[in-house]
Protein backbone atom coordinates (compact mmCIF):
# COMPACT_ATOMS: atom_id res chain seq x y z
CA UNK A 1 0.00 0.00 0.00
CA UNK A 2 2.61 2.42 1.19
CA UNK A 3 4.42 1.93 -2.38
CA UNK A 4 1.07 2.77 -4.37
CA UNK A 5 0.90 5.96 -1.80
CA UNK A 6 4.07 7.24 -3.03
CA UNK A 7 3.35 6.42 -6.35
CA UNK A 8 0.09 8.94 -6.06
CA UNK A 9 1.94 11.50 -3.79
CA UNK A 10 4.35 11.70 -7.41
CA UNK A 11 1.12 11.75 -9.45
CA UNK A 12 -0.20 14.60 -7.85
CA UNK A 13 3.11 16.37 -7.59
CA UNK A 14 3.23 15.95 -11.64
CA UNK A 15 0.07 17.57 -11.92
CA UNK A 16 0.97 20.26 -9.94
CA UNK A 17 3.62 20.80 -12.27
CA UNK A 18 0.96 20.45 -15.18
CA UNK A 19 -1.71 22.78 -13.79
CA UNK A 20 0.96 25.55 -14.30
CA UNK A 21 1.75 24.98 -17.62
CA UNK A 22 1.00 27.82 -20.09
CA UNK A 23 0.06 24.44 -22.73
CA UNK A 24 -2.65 23.21 -20.12
CA UNK A 25 -4.06 26.06 -18.69
CA UNK A 26 -4.53 27.10 -22.87
CA UNK A 27 -6.22 23.94 -23.33
CA UNK A 28 -9.70 24.03 -21.22
CA UNK A 29 -9.87 20.45 -21.41
CA UNK A 30 -6.75 19.16 -20.02
CA UNK A 31 -6.99 22.14 -17.41
CA UNK A 32 -10.02 20.78 -16.60
CA UNK A 33 -9.28 16.94 -16.99
CA UNK A 34 -6.07 17.64 -14.78
CA UNK A 35 -7.85 19.87 -12.52
CA UNK A 36 -10.34 17.29 -10.91
CA UNK A 37 -7.44 14.56 -11.24
CA UNK A 38 -5.57 16.40 -8.79
CA UNK A 39 -8.60 17.44 -6.47
CA UNK A 40 -9.71 13.57 -6.16
CA UNK A 41 -6.09 12.38 -5.01
CA UNK A 42 -5.61 15.65 -2.87
CA UNK A 43 -7.35 13.98 0.58
CA UNK A 44 -5.40 10.35 -0.19
CA UNK A 45 -1.99 12.43 -0.25
CA UNK A 46 -2.31 14.88 2.53
CA UNK A 47 -3.41 12.02 4.83
CA UNK A 48 0.22 9.88 3.26
CA UNK A 49 2.17 13.03 3.29
CA UNK A 50 1.32 13.42 7.42
CA UNK A 51 1.85 9.69 7.32
CA UNK A 52 5.22 10.12 6.72
CA UNK A 53 5.46 13.00 9.02
CA UNK A 54 4.35 11.39 11.86
CA UNK A 55 6.88 8.21 10.86
CA UNK A 56 9.50 10.67 10.93
CA UNK A 57 8.35 12.17 14.42
CA UNK A 58 8.05 8.72 16.03
CA UNK A 59 11.57 8.31 15.17
CA UNK A 60 13.16 11.22 16.48
CA UNK A 61 11.12 10.56 20.11
CA UNK A 62 12.35 7.22 20.15
CA UNK A 63 16.00 8.33 19.49
CA UNK A 64 15.39 10.73 22.02
CA UNK A 65 14.48 8.39 24.82
CA UNK A 66 17.56 6.34 23.73
CA UNK A 67 19.66 9.28 24.94
CA UNK A 68 17.93 10.75 27.67
CA UNK A 69 18.62 10.59 31.12
CA UNK A 70 16.63 12.69 32.59
CA UNK A 71 13.08 11.31 33.94
CA UNK A 72 11.13 14.26 33.52
CA UNK A 73 11.64 14.13 30.38
CA UNK A 74 11.75 10.84 29.62
CA UNK A 75 7.91 10.62 30.86
CA UNK A 76 7.45 13.53 28.39
CA UNK A 77 8.99 11.68 25.03
CA UNK A 78 6.96 8.45 26.46
CA UNK A 79 3.52 10.37 26.72
CA UNK A 80 4.56 12.07 23.19
CA UNK A 81 4.98 8.42 21.52
CA UNK A 82 1.92 7.32 22.97
CA UNK A 83 -0.13 10.33 21.26
CA UNK A 84 2.37 9.53 17.88
CA UNK A 85 1.15 5.91 17.82
CA UNK A 86 -1.86 6.33 18.30
CA UNK A 87 -2.51 8.77 15.50
CA UNK A 88 -0.52 6.73 13.36
CA UNK A 89 -2.87 3.86 13.74
CA UNK A 90 -5.38 6.02 12.78
CA UNK A 91 -3.92 7.36 9.73
CA UNK A 92 -3.50 3.51 8.54
CA UNK A 93 -7.32 2.90 8.86
CA UNK A 94 -7.84 6.36 6.91
CA UNK A 95 -5.51 5.08 3.90
CA UNK A 96 -6.79 2.31 4.24
CA UNK A 97 -10.33 3.18 3.76
CA UNK A 98 -9.00 6.06 1.27
CA UNK A 99 -7.18 3.62 -0.71
CA UNK A 100 -10.72 1.29 -1.68
CA UNK A 101 -11.82 0.96 -4.85
CA UNK A 102 -14.24 4.61 -5.32
CA UNK A 103 -17.15 4.62 -7.25
CA UNK A 104 -16.50 6.76 -10.81
CA UNK A 105 -19.97 8.07 -10.61
CA UNK A 106 -19.48 9.38 -6.99
CA UNK A 107 -18.30 13.11 -7.92
CA UNK A 108 -21.37 13.39 -10.51
CA UNK A 109 -24.62 15.41 -10.22
CA UNK A 110 -27.47 13.15 -9.89
CA UNK A 111 -31.14 12.61 -10.94
CA UNK A 112 -33.95 11.15 -8.80
CA UNK A 113 -36.81 9.38 -10.25
CA UNK A 114 -39.45 9.50 -7.59
CA UNK A 115 -42.71 7.77 -7.92
CA UNK A 116 -46.00 6.53 -5.54
CA UNK A 117 -46.64 2.97 -6.08
CA UNK A 118 -48.57 1.19 -3.35
CA UNK A 119 -51.50 2.90 -1.68
CA UNK A 120 -53.32 5.38 -4.28
CA UNK A 121 -53.61 8.30 -3.19
CA UNK A 122 -51.67 8.06 0.31
CA UNK A 123 -48.34 7.02 -1.44
CA UNK A 124 -48.74 9.86 -3.67
CA UNK A 125 -48.79 12.72 -0.86
CA UNK A 126 -45.57 10.14 0.48
CA UNK A 127 -43.67 10.71 -2.80
CA UNK A 128 -44.38 14.74 -2.11
CA UNK A 129 -42.63 14.08 1.37
CA UNK A 130 -39.81 12.40 0.04
CA UNK A 131 -39.20 14.97 -2.35
CA UNK A 132 -39.35 17.53 0.28
CA UNK A 133 -37.24 15.49 2.51
CA UNK A 134 -34.76 15.48 -0.58
CA UNK A 135 -34.66 19.27 -1.57
CA UNK A 136 -34.07 20.07 2.06
CA UNK A 137 -31.18 17.70 2.28
CA UNK A 138 -29.41 19.58 -0.44
CA UNK A 139 -29.87 22.82 0.12
CA UNK A 140 -28.36 21.79 3.14
CA UNK A 141 -25.06 20.78 1.39
CA UNK A 142 -24.95 23.80 -0.88
CA UNK A 143 -26.62 21.53 -3.80
CA UNK A 144 -29.07 23.35 -6.26
CA UNK A 145 -32.43 21.44 -7.19
CA UNK A 146 -34.12 21.62 -10.59
CA UNK A 147 -37.25 19.83 -11.27
CA UNK A 148 -37.12 18.15 -14.84
CA UNK A 149 -40.64 16.38 -15.01
CA UNK A 150 -43.44 15.63 -12.67
CA UNK A 151 -46.78 14.50 -12.21
CA UNK A 152 -48.94 15.82 -9.39
CA UNK A 153 -51.86 14.01 -8.26
CA UNK A 154 -55.63 15.42 -7.35
CA UNK A 155 -54.71 15.44 -3.57
CA UNK A 156 -51.70 16.96 -3.63
CA UNK A 157 -47.86 15.01 -3.85
CA UNK A 158 -46.42 13.59 -6.77
CA UNK A 159 -47.63 10.29 -9.10
CA UNK A 160 -43.96 10.77 -9.99
CA UNK A 161 -41.54 13.78 -10.35
CA UNK A 162 -37.91 13.98 -11.58
CA UNK A 163 -35.58 16.17 -10.21
CA UNK A 164 -32.12 16.75 -11.00
CA UNK A 165 -29.20 18.08 -8.31
CA UNK A 166 -26.31 19.32 -8.90
CA UNK A 167 -23.06 19.76 -6.91
CA UNK A 168 -19.69 18.04 -6.12
CA UNK A 169 -20.50 15.07 -5.04
CA UNK A 170 -23.78 14.50 -4.72
CA UNK A 171 -24.42 11.21 -6.53
CA UNK A 172 -22.38 9.76 -3.76
CA UNK A 173 -24.65 10.69 -0.95
CA UNK A 174 -27.88 10.01 -2.98
CA UNK A 175 -26.78 6.67 -4.61
CA UNK A 176 -28.19 4.79 -1.42
CA UNK A 177 -31.62 5.80 -1.99
CA UNK A 178 -32.29 3.78 -4.91
CA UNK A 179 -35.11 1.22 -3.64
CA UNK A 180 -38.54 1.04 -1.78
CA UNK A 181 -39.75 3.48 0.75
CA UNK A 182 -42.37 2.41 2.88
CA UNK A 183 -44.57 4.94 5.30
CA UNK A 184 -46.69 3.79 8.05
CA UNK A 185 -49.32 6.15 9.15
CA UNK A 186 -52.70 6.86 9.76
CA UNK A 187 -54.12 9.38 6.37
CA UNK A 188 -56.02 12.12 7.23
CA UNK A 189 -58.80 10.38 4.88
CA UNK A 190 -59.33 7.78 7.46
CA UNK A 191 -62.17 8.39 9.91
CA UNK A 192 -61.10 5.24 12.34
CA UNK A 193 -57.64 5.94 12.70
CA UNK A 194 -56.77 3.13 11.10
CA UNK A 195 -52.88 3.30 10.18
CA UNK A 196 -52.51 2.47 6.64
CA UNK A 197 -48.97 1.24 4.75
CA UNK A 198 -47.95 2.87 1.58
CA UNK A 199 -44.88 2.70 -0.71
CA UNK A 200 -42.83 5.40 -3.31
CA UNK A 201 -40.15 4.23 -5.33
CA UNK A 202 -37.13 6.23 -5.90
CA UNK A 203 -34.62 5.73 -8.68
CA UNK A 204 -30.49 7.46 -8.43
CA UNK A 205 -29.09 7.99 -11.75
CA UNK A 206 -25.49 9.46 -12.26
CA UNK A 207 -25.61 12.23 -14.70
CA UNK A 208 -23.93 11.02 -17.98
CA UNK A 209 -22.05 13.19 -20.09
CA UNK A 210 -22.18 13.35 -23.76
CA UNK A 211 -18.98 11.45 -24.14
CA UNK A 212 -20.36 8.95 -21.27
CA UNK A 213 -23.62 7.39 -23.64
CA UNK A 214 -22.58 7.27 -27.39
CA UNK A 215 -26.23 8.43 -28.74
CA UNK A 216 -27.20 8.81 -31.90
CA UNK A 217 -29.93 11.20 -33.33
CA UNK A 218 -31.20 8.87 -35.89
CA UNK A 219 -31.96 6.44 -33.24
CA UNK A 220 -34.40 8.76 -31.08
CA UNK A 221 -38.09 9.45 -31.72
CA UNK A 222 -39.38 12.32 -30.33
CA UNK A 223 -43.38 12.66 -29.84
CA UNK A 224 -44.76 15.99 -29.11
CA UNK A 225 -48.33 16.23 -26.93
CA UNK A 226 -50.15 18.91 -24.61
CA UNK A 227 -48.86 19.06 -20.85
CA UNK A 228 -51.13 17.46 -18.44
CA UNK A 229 -52.34 17.90 -14.58
CA UNK A 230 -53.65 16.03 -12.17
CA UNK A 231 -56.63 13.99 -13.57
CA UNK A 232 -54.47 13.81 -16.83
CA UNK A 233 -56.56 16.86 -17.86
CA UNK A 234 -54.82 19.16 -20.85
CA UNK A 235 -53.65 22.31 -18.89
CA UNK A 236 -52.29 24.00 -22.10
CA UNK A 237 -53.34 23.75 -26.17
CA UNK A 238 -49.94 23.88 -27.14
CA UNK A 239 -47.58 20.92 -28.01
CA UNK A 240 -44.86 21.93 -25.60
CA UNK A 241 -44.69 18.41 -23.33
CA UNK A 242 -42.09 15.77 -25.18
CA UNK A 243 -41.10 12.40 -24.95
CA UNK A 244 -38.46 11.06 -26.42
CA UNK A 245 -37.42 7.29 -27.37
CA UNK A 246 -34.21 5.60 -27.73
CA UNK A 247 -35.21 2.52 -30.44
CA UNK A 248 -32.33 0.21 -30.15
CA UNK A 249 -32.65 0.14 -25.90
CA UNK A 250 -36.66 0.85 -26.21
CA UNK A 251 -35.57 3.73 -23.48
CA UNK A 252 -37.99 6.71 -23.50
CA UNK A 253 -37.74 9.84 -21.27
CA UNK A 254 -40.32 12.70 -21.07
CA UNK A 255 -40.60 16.29 -19.90
CA UNK A 256 -43.96 18.66 -19.54
CA UNK A 257 -43.11 20.75 -16.80
CA UNK A 258 -41.43 23.90 -19.10
CA UNK A 259 -43.52 26.03 -21.46
CA UNK A 260 -40.82 25.90 -24.30
CA UNK A 261 -40.91 22.36 -26.28
CA UNK A 262 -37.09 23.02 -27.12
CA UNK A 263 -35.96 23.15 -23.24
CA UNK A 264 -38.17 20.06 -22.31
CA UNK A 265 -36.56 18.47 -25.00
CA UNK A 266 -33.32 18.77 -24.02
CA UNK A 267 -34.51 18.16 -19.92
CA UNK A 268 -35.92 14.96 -21.61
CA UNK A 269 -32.44 14.30 -23.03
CA UNK A 270 -30.61 14.49 -19.65
CA UNK A 271 -33.04 11.65 -18.22
CA UNK A 272 -32.56 9.55 -21.47
CA UNK A 273 -28.92 10.07 -21.15
CA UNK A 274 -28.41 8.97 -17.84
CA UNK A 275 -31.19 5.95 -18.33
CA UNK A 276 -29.34 4.98 -21.01
CA UNK A 277 -25.83 4.81 -19.41
CA UNK A 278 -27.72 3.00 -16.03
CA UNK A 279 -28.53 0.28 -18.06
CA UNK A 280 -25.28 0.05 -20.17
CA UNK A 281 -23.11 0.41 -16.50
CA UNK A 282 -25.63 -2.40 -15.19
CA UNK A 283 -24.90 -4.92 -17.95
CA UNK A 284 -21.45 -4.20 -18.11
CA UNK A 285 -21.55 -5.78 -14.00
CA UNK A 286 -23.90 -8.14 -14.32
CA UNK A 287 -20.74 -11.01 -13.93
CA UNK A 288 -20.56 -9.69 -10.13
CA UNK A 289 -24.28 -9.47 -9.48
CA UNK A 290 -23.70 -11.35 -5.80
CA UNK A 291 -21.36 -8.66 -4.90
CA UNK A 292 -23.49 -6.04 -6.25
CA UNK A 293 -26.96 -7.57 -3.96
CA UNK A 294 -24.28 -7.64 -0.80
CA UNK A 295 -23.07 -3.93 -1.53
CA UNK A 296 -24.83 -1.09 0.26
CA UNK A 297 -26.96 0.45 -1.66
CA UNK A 298 -26.94 -1.21 -5.17
CA UNK A 299 -29.40 -3.56 -4.61
CA UNK A 300 -32.47 -4.62 -6.13
CA UNK A 301 -34.66 -1.27 -6.48
CA UNK A 302 -37.77 -3.10 -6.04
CA UNK A 303 -36.14 -4.39 -2.25
CA UNK A 304 -37.59 -2.54 0.46
CA UNK A 305 -34.85 0.00 2.13
CA UNK A 306 -36.26 2.17 4.32
CA UNK A 307 -39.67 2.33 6.26
CA UNK A 308 -41.25 5.46 8.30
CA UNK A 309 -43.23 5.12 10.96
CA UNK A 310 -45.35 8.20 11.93
CA UNK A 311 -47.35 6.60 15.29
CA UNK A 312 -43.57 5.73 16.67
CA UNK A 313 -41.97 8.69 14.98
CA UNK A 314 -39.59 5.91 14.10
CA UNK A 315 -37.00 5.56 10.68
CA UNK A 316 -35.95 2.12 10.28
CA UNK A 317 -33.01 1.61 7.36
CA UNK A 318 -33.58 -2.20 6.51
CA UNK A 319 -30.33 -3.20 5.14
CA UNK A 320 -27.87 -2.22 7.33
CA UNK A 321 -30.88 -2.44 10.96
CA UNK A 322 -30.81 1.46 11.41
CA UNK A 323 -33.33 3.02 13.56
CA UNK A 324 -33.82 6.12 14.67
CA UNK A 325 -36.61 8.07 16.71
CA UNK A 326 -35.78 11.22 14.88
CA UNK A 327 -38.82 11.12 12.11
CA UNK A 328 -39.56 14.44 12.43
CA UNK A 329 -35.63 15.48 11.34
CA UNK A 330 -35.29 13.07 8.66
CA UNK A 331 -38.44 14.36 7.10
CA UNK A 332 -36.61 18.13 7.37
CA UNK A 333 -33.53 16.64 5.82
CA UNK A 334 -31.45 15.61 7.92
CA UNK A 335 -30.17 12.44 6.28
CA UNK A 336 -26.64 12.26 7.09
CA UNK A 337 -27.60 10.47 10.24
CA UNK A 338 -28.46 7.69 7.64
CA UNK A 339 -26.63 8.25 4.63
CA UNK A 340 -23.14 8.44 7.13
CA UNK A 341 -23.45 4.72 8.31
CA UNK A 342 -24.52 3.32 5.24
CA UNK A 343 -21.04 5.14 4.07
CA UNK A 344 -19.24 3.30 6.95
CA UNK A 345 -21.06 -0.34 6.57
CA UNK A 346 -19.89 -0.27 2.65
CA UNK A 347 -16.54 0.69 2.91
CA UNK A 348 -16.64 -2.24 6.38
CA UNK A 349 -17.75 -4.59 3.29
CA UNK A 350 -14.86 -3.94 0.58
CA UNK A 351 -12.32 -3.82 3.57
CA UNK A 352 -13.71 -7.47 3.95
CA UNK A 353 -13.82 -8.72 0.48
CA UNK A 354 -9.90 -7.06 0.02
CA UNK A 355 -9.08 -9.24 2.98
CA UNK A 356 -10.53 -12.34 1.83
Amino acid sequence: MLERLQTLEDRYDKLNELLSDPDVISDTKKLREYSKEQSDLSETVQAYQEYKNVNEQIDETKMMLEDESDDEMKEMAKDELDELTTRKEELEESLRVLMLPKDPNDSKNVILEIRGAAGGDEAALFAGDLYRMYTRYAEAKGWKTEVIDSTMSEVGGYKEITIMIKGEGAYSSFKYESGAHRVQRVPETESGGRIHTSTATVVCLPEAEDVEVDIHEKDIRTDTFASSGPGGQSVNTTMSAVRLTHEPTGISASCQDGKSQIKNKEKAMQILRARIYDKYEREAQEEYDESRKSAVGTGDRSERIRTYNFPQTRVTDHRIGLTLQKLDQVLQGHLDQIVEPLLMEEQAQKLEQIGE
